[in-house]
């Protein structure tokens, strides 16, 4: 049994939720961010996995534009994976009717509450992201990874697995409609604070949405920004800001303490 898990991470969370599901499931897989990596054969794997944060209720633009250009393929199984800091929406329910017109047998899915990486709500220092994920939610997870690890093996020996049963969310849905896009409009225009940046390219080579380019300082395209926020989280040197934000609400990345919890390293 091999795999490939095709994921988007913005700074990292949904990445470290991907790397400890592969290390405790046992499977072979080959991982694809779908912001840099291309998968043109499905048929290469026993599986395929899809993994994703959350984006105001809805699903990134970068895994709808995926999902939407992907191969066809035949009866493929495939799991879902969401990471979300605030509420869930209608990201399970867009992957899953995304793959399922693909041709693809969604057999399971999840999501794990991450710590928040959105900026407004880190800025006013009302969140605690040492809190999430709870035990609850770690509880759950593994439970889910157990699952996922004997549906696995009953795919390997050729035996039926059924389709995955979600729950419906109508609310999830009804909201995740109205906030699709809405990162772009709330984030706002950027700029450089060129006293403090460095050149260093990491909000460049870190754009999922390539809408970056250096010239002497950042330049920002913003047609084809999204508004993830991942260049001003990930600026070393808080160099770049909004007319809202400036010089607060980073999340770098994974905390050494977030890695501990879920057992990576």
């Amino acid at each position: 049994m091999n795999g490939v898990i095709c994921y988007y991470s913005a700074t990292g969370n949904t990445k470290l939720v991907v790397d400890h599901l592969v290390k405790k499931l046992g499977v072979e897989f080959e991982l694809c961010n779908i912001a840099k990596d291309t998968v043109t054969d499905f048929s290469r794997y026993g599986v395929v996995g899809f993994a994703s944060p959350v984006d105001w209720l809805a699903e990134p633009q970068l895994m709808r534009t995926f999902m939407a250009d992907m191969s066809s393929v035949n009866d493929k199984p495939a799991f879902l994976i969401a990471t979300y800091g605030g509420l869930l929406g209608r990201i399970l329910a867009y992957m899953r009717k995304a793959a399922k017109k693909k041709g693809f047998r969604v057999v399971a899915a999840h999501a794990l509450r991450m710590p928040d990486n959105y900026p407004p709500i880190l800025s006013t220092g009302r969140y605690d992201i040492t809190k999430v994920p709870n035990k609850r939610d770690l509880e759950r997870f593994n439970k889910f990874v157990s699952m996922l690890k004997v549906l696995l093996e009953d795919i390997s020996v050729g035996k039926d697995v059924k389709d995955a049963c979600l729950r419906p969310n109508l609310l999830g849905a009804i909201a995740g409609h109205f906030g699709r896009d809405k990162s772009k409009r709330a984030q706002g225009p950027k700029s450089v604070d060129q006293t403090l940046c460095t050149k260093c390219r990491i909000c460049e080579k870190g754009c999922p949405y390539h809408a970056i380019k250096l010239d002497t300082f950042p330049i920002f395209d913003e047609d084809k920004c999204r508004g993830c926020w991942a260049c001003y989280n990930r600026c070393p040197e808080k160099a770049i800001f909004t007319k809202k934000l400036r010089g607060k609400g980073h999340y770098p990345g994974p905390s050494e303490e977030l890695r501990k919890k879920l057992g990576t390293l």
